[in-house]
């Protein structure tokens, strides 16, 4: 009995897991409107009722997986944002990271990057904190540069300047998609470019 208690306990999060890349394809794909339990239920191989044991809404399901691939994302860029190196080769790094993201989890990138319209005060909430925490890691990597050039990273304007590198690395992905021959290192280096030059140049 307690082996097969023991495998009933693993079974559980690997049924999780999968409800949760179905659900990234469907939200991504249709948004959040449009997605219905039924179809994710068929997308992840599982009875209905077997989706509402581990989650007991639509809405509970989507922050569920903004919230995963959110983690995803940090941990692919967080380790180039605090590892060895200068300034310059970290946001080198941390730009590669971004797109890597992008080309390996293109639905994840458009469910946390993409427009959304769910209208619901809670997922708006979350993903308020998911861009804040955006910008505060951008912010964290650019500090240093601020202050160089006169910009304290606490001040307004140092908000308005990492919205607008994110909202562009974002713009260079949704082209990416597009022209999905380039290749990433040709990307990060023009990227690199506007970004660590224009530094460069302003100081």
């Amino acid at each position: 009995m307690g082996e097969t208690a023991s495998k009933s306990r693993l079974r559980a999060p690997a049924r999780r897991a999968t409800i949760i890349e179905a659900a990234l394809k469907v939200f991504a794909g249709k948004g959040y409107h449009a997605a219905s339990l039924g179809e994710i239920a068929k997308v992840a191989g599982v009875a209905r009722t077997v989706l509402y044991d581990h989650f007991p809404s639509k809405r509970v399901l989507l922050l569920a997986v903004m919230q995963e691939q959110n983690a995803a994302l940090m941990e692919y860029v967080g380790a180039r944002i605090t590892g060895s190196g200068t300034p310059e080769e970290r946001m080198r790094s941390t730009i590669d990271a971004f797109f890597s993201f992008a080309q390996s989890r293109p639905e994840a990138r458009k469910l946390l990057f993409g427009q959304a319209d769910e209208a619901d005060p809670e997922i708006s909430t979350v993903r308020r904190g998911i861009r804040e925490s955006h910008a505060q890691v951008v912010t964290a990597l650019l500090a240093n540069d601020m202050r160089a050039v006169g910009v304290d990273p606490k001040e307004p304007i140092a908000e308005a300047m990492v919205e607008l590198l994110i909202a562009g690395l974002d713009g260079v992905a949704q082209w990416w998609e597009r022209h999905p021959e380039m290749p990433r290192s040709m990307l990060v280096e023009g990227a690199m470019r506007l970004l660590w030059t224009g530094l460069g140049n302003v100081r």
